[in-house]
C-alpha cells in the first residue's frame, strides 16, 4: 500500500500522517476547515522536530521532505483519487460520519478500503452496504507518532484476508496491532482506561484523595509494573490463588455507572479545561500548550527507549 488519504486533519489525522510518511507512504490529507488544512504542515513538523531530536526518526527526514511525502488538498475528490486506503478521522459524529461515507462511496473505486479511526462509535451501520467487506477500524491513540498501538476492528461483513492486510500494515508502521474478534465500544485500552477514570472520578467527588495524590498513585505503583508485566502477567506473578481470593472477598465495589462527576463539572465551568487553557486539574503555569506537548512527547520517547531496552516479561 503506497497512496493512503486521511481525511481529517485534527489532533489524529496529522499524526497519523506523519508515522504512515515516515514509513515510506504517499499521503494526501484534507479536512473542511481551511484553518486546519493551514495547520497540518506545521504541527507534522514539530512532530519531527522532537522524534529527530530523541533519535525516533528514520535517516534523512526534514520538514522539506515531509511536505513531499504529505500532500494537503482542500478538496475531498482529489484527496481520495487513486487511494487503496482511505482513513476517516473526523468529528466523533454519527451523522457526520454517515455523510463522508456516502461521498466516499460516490468517489472511491470499489476495491478501496475504507478505515475509520473512531474512538467509540459502532460506524458499520453508517457505511454503504456495498463497502461493507473491505470497510474496519483502524485506531490510533494520542500521540500516534509515539503510541505504538492500533486497534485493528472488523464490522459483521468486513473479509478477513483485508484485515489481516491491514494488520500487517500497521506492523510495517513498526506498531502494534491489537486484532478484536468483533465491534465494542472503546475497544480494550479505553475501556480499562474508562474503568481507571470511574473510579478516580469517584475518590475525587468523594473527597479520598487530591489529584496529585491519584495521580502519585497511579505513577509510582501501577505504572511501575505495567510497562514490562501487563496485566494479567502480573496476576501471575502475585499468584493466582491470591487473586482468586481477592476477587471471592469482594473488597472492591465498582462504582455505579456515572454520566457527570462534580469535580470535572466545577473545573470546566471555570474554565479550567486542560493543557489548552493552561489549567485543569492541575495549574500548568502559563506555558504554551505546544511547549508543554513537546516536554510530554520527549518524556515518552525517553520512556519508550528505556523500555525498549529493558522489554518485557515473555510468556506463551
Amino acid at each position: 500500500m503506497t497512496e493512503i488519504a486521511i481525511i481529517g486533519g485534527g489532533l489524529m489525522g496529522h499524526g497519523i500522517a506523519l508515522v504512515l510518511a515516515l514509513h515510506g507512504h504517499a499521503v494526501r490529507i484534507t479536512d473542511t476547515s481551511t484553518e486546519t488544512r493551514a495547520r497540518v504542515p506545521g504541527l507534522m513538523a514539530s512532530a519531527l522536530a522532537t522524534l529527530r531530536e530523541a533519535g525516533a526518526a528514520p535517516e534523512g527526514w526534514d520538514a522539506e521532505r515531509l511536505g513531499q511525502a504529505v500532500r494537503v488538498e482542500a478538496d475531498l475528490d482529489a484527496a481520495v483519487a487513486g487511494a487503496g486506503l482511505v482513513i476517516e478521522a473526523i468529528t466523533e459524529n454519527p451523522e457526520a460520519k454517515r455523510a463522508l461515507f456516502a461521498e466516499l462511496d460516490r468517489l472511491c473505486p470499489a476495491e478501496t478500503i475504507l478505515a475509520s479511526n473512531t474512538s467509540y462509535l459502532d460506524v458499520f451501520p453508517l457505511i454503504p452496504e456495498a463497502r461493507q467487506a473491505r470497510a474496519l477500524i483502524l485506531h490510533w491513540y494520542t500521540p500516534p507518532y509515539i503510541v505504538d498501538l492500533v486497534d485493528v476492528v472488523p464490522g459483521p461483513g468486513t473479509d478477513p484476508a483485508v484485515v489481516a492486510a491491514m494488520a500487517d500494515l500497521v506492523r510495517g508502521l513498526g506498531q502494534v496491532p491489537i486484532v478484536l474478534k468483533r465491534f465494542i465500544p472503546g475497544y480494550v485500552a479505553n475501556r480499562i482506561q474508562q474503568a481507571i477514570s470511574a473510579e478516580v472520578f469517584r475518590l475525587l467527588d468523594e473527597g479520598v484523595a487530591a489529584p496529585r495524590d491519584i495521580d502519585d498513585a497511579i505513577i509510582h505503583g501501577l505504572s511501575l509494573r505495567i510497562p514490562i508485566l501487563g496485566h494479567l502477567a502480573k496476576a501471575d506473578f502475585t499468584g493466582l490463588e491470591l487473586t482468586q481470593r481477592a476477587l471471592a472477598n469482594g473488597s472492591y465495589a465498582p462504582p455505579p455507572p456515572r454520566t457527570r462527576s462534580k469535580t470535572l463539572d466545577a473545573l470546566c465551568a471555570e474554565g479550567r479545561t486542560g493543557v489548552m487553557a493552561g489549567k485543569g486539574y492541575f495549574d500548568w503555569g502559563g506555558r504554551p500548550p505546544e511547549e508543554l506537548f513537546r516536554e510530554r512527547d520527549r518524556k515518552l520517547l525517553a520512556l519508550k527507549a528505556a523500555m525498549a531496552g529493558i522489554g518485557r516479561m515473555e510468556g506463551t
